[in-house]
């Protein structure tokens, strides 16, 4: 099978962390996967070849996913190099700061809208034309276990990933009659080089909480996500998918 008659998925922010492991996930189910970095070309390039070191197809690409122009050429970029872009995973994130309600200011939301509703709107506009002719399409959106907890001084990076679920819900119900499916997926506290300061005490007052009894890893999100974009996932829409060992049972 040719390059473009495969698949071909977007994966932001995919250079390390969550984002390598849905990229490494996505080429073993056969799909060409776009590596998509801002500031990491070395770590996305690592990602890349650790693709094609298994005979998958992969390929880095810069940008700045917050920002219109460059998603246009992102896209462009992909579909040249690729095929034509059918399913989006939208992972990219940024500075998590946590502050106290005193400490908050409007700019401080701001900041997370950008990563988890424009960013997604951005990349969905440019895809969706093409989706739409095709009668296919898959968009996972990457959430997070905290809109159910309401984990205290970071409501900035609550309240931002809450309206990502709700985007998502939304999208879901207008694009299903085009055959395109819209979920997210909503890890728990997954140990990536973002928690490298966590403190042990830390982490086991997170354990204790957890049926499961363990941390996640990378890749339990990423098998995830594959199993939303697979054809196997063709009736499966509007759902929040906690990747989390039962932390919250929603």
């Amino acid at each position: 099978m040719g390059t473009h008659s495969r698949r071909t998925a977007i994966v932001t922010g995919a250079s390390r962390g969550l984002g390598a492991a849905i990229a490494i996930e996505l080429a073993a189910a056969g799909l060409n996967v776009a590596v998509n970095f801002f500031n990491n070309q070395e770590a996305a390039e690592r990602v890349r070849d650790q693709i094609r070191g298994v005979g998958g197809v992969a390929e880095a690409f810069r940008a700045d996913v917050r920002d219109d122009g460059e998603v246009a050429r992102l896209v462009q970029e992909v579909r040249s190099s690729l095929g034509e872009v059918d399913s989006i995973v939208l992972n990219a994130t940024g500075h998590q700061p946590m502050l106290s309600i005193e400490a908050q200011t409007w700019q401080s939301y701001l900041d997370q809208l950008e990563f988890f509703l424009k960013s997604p709107l951005l990349l969905l506009q440019e895809v969706l034309p093409s989706m739409k002719r095709n009668g296919f399409g898959r968009i996972v959106q990457i959430g997070s276990e905290v809109v159910e907890l309401g984990n205290p001084e970071f409501a900035n990076y609550v309240a931002a990933k809450s309206a990502q679920l709700g985007q998502t819900r939304s999208w879901a119900r207008e694009l299903a009659p085009h055959g395109i499916t819209v979920n997210l997926v909503a890890p728990g506290w997954i140990p990536t080089a973002r928690h490298v300061d966590a403190k042990r005490e830390e982490m086991d007052d997170y354990l204790a909480g957890v049926p499961m009894q363990r941390m996640g890893h990378a890749e339990d999100v990423g098998r995830a996500v594959a199993f939303l974009c697979s054809e196997g996932a063709s009736f499966v829409t509007g759902q929040k998918l906690a990747v989390n060992g039962g932390n919250t049972l929603l």
